[in-house]
């Protein structure tokens, strides 16, 4: 698996990952998905660079110009309820996209233990597309393990994007151990250093879907 770390070069990036960690800005949940949106813009720009294009022409007024279009069949795939903001950063760079859908939520046991459950899965055909799972915090990496196992009975894309806002090192290292493929790739925001007791990212920011939807009961 290729890691791309987005941090290790110093860009406007980072004010927007700072302001989701932060607590006082948390306070305003459409600031905290627009920032959710805007790195996803950011992150579906870097990925573009890696795509396939052909030539082409296109007609102006006054003549033709050349430039180059991409030919890659892109499907973006969202893990709810988390990802949907960031899944709407990478549609407006990516407006001609397929899209796909997955619920992957936590059965807690109890206060420490908990099983990662898949309830709804929609999309289209994924053979030989180039598929971004968007999941902004990446803890453990089950949820995605699972979700991508759930997308893959739709079809093989030729290459995987797995798109992260922020995570944990331990979830980079697992999928790095799961995928050692190189057309599956890790793009994230940020790497924080630990897990808590609760499979939680230390620093992190807090859970990501409740903070722009709501506390969910």
């Amino acid at each position: 698996m290729l890691l791309h770390n987005l941090s290790a070069n110093n860009s406007e990036l980072l004010r927007f990952v700072s302001e989701i960690r932060d607590v006082e800005i948390q306070k305003d949940s459409l600031r905290f998905r627009r920032n959710l949106e805007r790195i996803g813009e950011i992150m579906a720009y870097e990925m573009s660079k890696t795509f396939n294009y052909e030539p082409k022409e296109v007609q102006t007024p006054l003549g033709t110009s050349p430039t180059f279009e991409s030919t890659d069949q892109i499907v973006i795939s969202t893990i709810l309820r988390a990802g949907l903001p960031f899944h709407q950063g990478f549609l407006s760079y990516f407006d001609r996209a397929e899209n796909a859908f997955v619920s992957a939520y936590r059965k807690y046991k109890d206060a420490l233990k908990f099983e990662i459950c898949i309830e709804y899965l929609a999309s289209p055909d994924l053979n030989g597309k180039t598929l971004i799972v968007a999941d902004p915090m990446l803890a453990t990496g089950g949820s995605l393990e699972l979700a991508y196992g759930a997308l893959l009975t739709k079809g093989k894309p030729a290459r995987t994007l797995i798109a992260s806002v922020i995570a944990s090192q331990q979830a980079v290292d697992y999928l790095a151990k799961k995928f050692p493929d190189d057309n599956i790739s890790l793009w994230t925001a940020a790497i924080d250093p630990e897990l808590n007791e609760h499979a939680y990212i230390i620093p992190g920011l807090g859970d990501a879907g409740d903070l722009a939807f709501g506390v969910k009961l």
